[in-house]
């Protein structure tokens, strides 16, 4: 007879249980000195081991050869518990047992003596849907049950329960499972079927479950049955994922207002077999990934996210502000509520969001105002740094590279990192990545931005002076004009360098790059 996966690998010990340590290793020590409680309260996240640590708890307060707290498994005890038959042991679904009646029957058993066993065990699962009258039932059994009685209560929703209830019990909070865990657990389960499972499809099964072992285990299956080998295309395919690269071009898209790649990134998910609400719930996970990306330093540390991935939410964050993530955020919430109000319009939905998310003007309300007035914010820095004027200005003529002579290099050419020769007090900083920096500038001065892409920046410590290399004289030239010097100034201070006063020099020198997109760098991993 098949048995599912989660179910044939459920722990039997505490030690077999998987990121639940804090508890397990509490529970352990307890069982193993005999300082069980009377009543304990495991409430947390579905799938996280409430149930399981439950019955392992039953097993080792009745074990007869308990081995360092854990029980043996070996024993009639253990034995019984496993398969169901223990009398001793009741387990209780509040869910569809919640009238005041079932509890009245525990509060008249208490009373007797086990009839095989140590202890008579009552886990209660889910329960908070206990009726109050329930509740009041429960009350004085639970604060002073008889010696031989253990209470073992489980919830999802800790909040629904009476204080009353909670200040009688030893309350255990059990945690989502992070998502290296839940991949090794998989491996670990693939391995012992004689599965083959790949590392990256491992990781998405677990960033899927959303903490939970048992949906992890219960999807894994999903995507092995039939004997298929379970690889990323795999799980995408029978998940229903589309993967960062069409969410990271959707934000892509909205950024550059391009209307026609919104529409053809939701035509490309429609026609195939992904459905759009699961495509929506992954845009706005990338999402809050780009608001911590844009607000904490160390955003590594709270993304489960691959390096490649990583610099993907990186590039696409630093494209938006603050300001424009808060408004698209509630865009997304109430597209994703319309969507399940009305799935036969759920593609005109995506579609109409993400074009109001590209133009705030679109919208009213207090987030879209804020939007705006901080796309303002960097029209009036582009005022102040000459990049925009009141007035359209004639665009200067391009004048072709002088190829008879070739200007030299001024004596006092500063060196990235180095100070300035004949200057040793001026400190110049190479700047690392001019990504954003380019954007900007694409924005606001689209035809310098192909001089300027492969250009090596440096500032000074006090941000007075900028240095520009170009690859070739003709660069230079380009660059150096009114026009051009005023956009790259205010692409500049649109991202955190220099002020009004900042002056920007233009100089050839620098040596061709290969530069990839993110997206390149993540096709490649």
């Amino acid at each position: 007879m098949h048995q599912a996966l989660y179910r044939k690998y459920r722990p039997r010990s505490f030690d077999d249980v998987w990121g639940e340590e804090h508890i397990t290793s509490v529970l352990e020590y307890e069982s193993k000195a005999g300082r069980v409680s009377h009543a304990y309260l495991f409430c947390g996240p579905r799938g996280t081991g409430k149930t399981t640590c439950a019955k392992i708890l039953a097993k080792a307060v009745n074990c007869e050869n308990p081995v360092d707290g854990n029980p043996c498994g070996k024993c009639f005890a253990c034995e019984s518990i496993d398969n169901g038959s223990a009398t001793d042991v009741l387990e209780m679904d509040a869910a569809s047992n919640n009238g005041v009646e079932y509890i009245r029957d525990i509060r008249d058993e208490v009373g007797y003596t086990p009839a095989a066993l140590k202890k008579r065990v009552y886990i209660i699962d889910e329960v908070h849907m206990l009726s109050q009258s329930a509740f009041n039932a429960l009350l004085k059994t639970l604060e002073e049950p008889p010696e031989h009685v253990l209470f073992i209560l489980a919830t999802t929703e800790l909040h629904k329960l009476p204080a009353t209830i909670v200040s009688r019990c030893q309350r255990f909070d059990f945690r989502r499972i992070s998502v290296d865990v839940l991949a090794n657990r998989l491996m670990y389960i693939a391995e012992k079927e004689q599965m083959t499972l790949t590392e990256e499809a491992a990781k998405m099964l677990a960033k899927q479950a959303q903490g939970g072992m048992r949906d992890a285990i219960s999807l894994f299956e999903l995507c092995g049955g039939g004997g298929h080998q379970v690889t990323a295309e795999r799980v995408s395919d029978v998940l229903g994922l589309t993967g960062i690269e069409t969410v990271y071009k959707a934000a892509v898209a909205v950024a550059r207002r391009d209307t026609a790649g919104i529409f053809k990134i939701i035509a490309s998910v429609a026609e195939s077999s992904k459905d759009i609400v699961v495509y929506w719930q992954e845009l706005i996970a990338f999402w809050r990934d780009m608001l911590v990306t844009t607000y904490v330093k160390d955003s590594a540390d709270y993304l489960d996210l691959t390096e490649p991935e990583m610099r993907v939410t990186a590039d696409a964050a630093r494209r938006f502000s603050p300001a424009a993530l808060t408004y698209h955020f509630g865009l997304l919430d109430d597209a994703l509520k319309e969507m399940s109000r009305l799935p036969q319009t759920k593609r005109m939905t995506a579609e109409l969001t993400l074009i109001r998310m590209s133009d705030s003007r679109l919208s009213e309300g207090e987030t879209a105002w804020n939007d705006r007035l901080t796309a303002l914010e960097d029209k009036v820095t582009l005022l102040e740094s000459g990049g925009i004027t009141a007035r359209p200005v004639q665009t200067e003529p391009i004048v072709a590279p002088q190829t008879t002579t070739e200007p030299a290099q001024p004596k006092d050419e500063p060196v990235k990192g180095e100070e300035v020769k004949n200057e040793p007090t001026e400190v110049w900083n190479e700047i690392p990545d001019i990504s954003e920096i380019a954007e900007k500038l694409e924005q606001h001065g689209p035809i310098y931005n192909g001089f300027f892409a492969d250009a090596d920046c440096s500032i000074t410590e006090d941000g007075k002076k900028i240095l520009v290399r170009t690859t070739s004289e003709f660069g230079v030239q380009m660059l150096s004009t009114e026009n051009a010097k005023a956009a790259l100034l205010a692409s500049f201070r649109l991202c955190g360098y220099g002020s009004p006063e900042t002056q920007l020099t233009i100089r050839s020198g620098a040596s061709p790059k290969e530069r990839k997109s993110p997206a390149d760098e993540l096709a490649e991993f």
